[in-house]
């Protein structure tokens, strides 16, 4: 049951992960931060098994991290989303493969354009628009695909964001307890607060 969701605007990306770390239809934390700095330009959002995300996500922060500090620049998202594949299909053709679904966002240092890569537990890649993983996909690819485009503003981008969240508390049957919701620019990663508290009433 978990929701991750990635918007991509003119100059920004938008990641939203639900807070409630779930085991079955067991609720065990309903703080969970499910994203990881990886450099001033690059977050990762990630769903799946419990430690596999924890543990890989890790891994992928500490090596990103030492290439920046033995080169002394930071790795664009496309290199960063390069690097996370080759390691998911090293792990896929070994006896332990990681159970993780991943969200890529980031903004070029160079160019200043904004990424958005999606990343599943088979080491599949693409970049795209807009993207969700986990129950996030049934209800709110369609609101995205009708809203979305290229040149979006932040204050629409919050609002397409608000419609899913929105649509998400009217389906789901169980309270994922809000979202962490997370914004990627060219000066840095910044944290939104986000209210999902208001009833929503059924359509």
């Amino acid at each position: 049951m978990e929701v991750l969701l990635g918007i991509t605007g003119k100059d920004f990306v938008i990641v939203a992960a639900s807070k409630a770390a779930m085991r079955g239809a067991s609720i065990l934390k309903s703080n969970d931060d499910k994203t990881r700095p990886l450099n001033k330009h690059n977050l990762l959002a990630f769903s799946g098994e419990a430690g596999d995300t924890i543990q890989f996500t890790e891994y992928i922060q500490a090596n990103i991290a030492l290439y920046s500090m033995r080169n002394e620049t930071d790795l664009g998202p496309s290199a960063v989303a390069s690097f996370i594949r080759s390691e998911l299909a090293k792990s896929l053709r070994s006896r332990k493969p990681y159970n993780v679904n991943l969200l890529l966002g980031g903004v070029d240092p160079i160019s200043r354009e904004p990424s958005l890569y999606w990343l599943d537990y088979l080491a599949s890649s693409a970049k795209l628009p807009y993207a969700a993983h986990g129950y996030a996909q049934y209800y709110c690819l369609s609101i995205l695909d009708k809203h979305h485009h290229p040149d979006i503003s932040f204050d629409q981008g919050m609002r397409i964001l608000r419609m899913c969240t929105d649509e998400l508390q009217r389906r789901l049957p169980i309270d994922f307890k809000g979202m962490t919701v997370k914004v990627v620019k060219k000066d840095g990663i910044q944290e939104v607060e986000y209210d999902t508290s208001k009833q929503v009433l059924s359509a």
